[in-house]
């Protein structure tokens, strides 16, 4: 499995928190890159109900991980 920041933004408006099949489904409505829906297909399925992207993707970038700090200089 390889995220990249654009296939995990196809993410971004998904129905979390979801199950696997639920983001698979998600994922093949709204045009998403095959890779994606390849990488979900790749996930264990255990009935887990995945809360955010980071439950998928732990290195998942935050918005804070691109500002710019002020306060520093």
């Amino acid at each position: 499995m390889f995220w990249t920041l654009e296939l995990a933004s196809c993410l971004d408006d998904a129905p979390w928190p979801a199950t696997k099949d639920e983001l698979i489904d998600y994922a093949t409505r709204s045009g998403a890159h095959e890779e994606v829906i390849e990488n979900l297909e790749e996930l264990e399925d255990d009935g887990e109900i995945y809360e955010s992207i980071e439950d998928i993707w732990p290195d998942y970038p935050t918005k804070d991980d691109f500002f710019w700090n002020e306060e520093e200089y």
